[in-house]
């Protein structure tokens, strides 16, 4: 039987990495600790967007200090990715962040807040909204609630 401290951690890392450019399904994880029943569900709503907003700002700071090597191999997000995501960014704000729990946009949407200088605190909480939202709805299915 899984300890409640590697279920969290695993939960953690897997959230940790779906918000960067790491493939990973923090969903499936969740929704299986949750199934389990053998882990507070706060805490796992709490683990999930911590690890999750906390990938999304190491985005941001890539985004922020090494946007100047965005044509190198190895940046992150593809040059159409973020340009796309720059375009979305410009058109709708800051408020696109809310939009940064939703795949394949989402990643380069929190990398382009950072190139294009958006006030971490701002960032910080509208990407935590955001991200809290989709595990709490993601919750909320899964226990037959909605």
């Amino acid at each position: 039987m899984i300890t409640a401290l590697a279920a969290y951690l695993a939960l953690f890392l897997a959230a940790f990495l779906a918000a960067t450019i790491v493939p990973a399904q923090s969903e499936a994880v969740l929704v299986g600790l949750i199934l389990a029943g053998d882990q507070s569900l706060p805490v796992l709503l709490l683990v999930a967007t911590t690890g999750n907003v906390l990938g999304s700002v190491v985005n941001w700071l890539l985004g922020r200090f090494i946007e100047h090597f965005r044509n190198r191999p190895w940046f992150p997000v593809s040059a159409d990715k973020l340009a796309r995501a720059e375009a979305w960014y410009r058109r709708f704000g800051i408020w696109s962040l809310l939009l940064s729990w939703v795949p394949v946009i989402g990643d380069p949407l929190t990398v382009v807040a950072g190139v294009l200088r958006t006030p971490f605190l701002t960032f910080l909480a509208l990407v935590t909204l955001a991200k809290a939202g989709r595990y709490a709805v993601l919750a909320a299915v899964t226990l037959g609630l909605m």
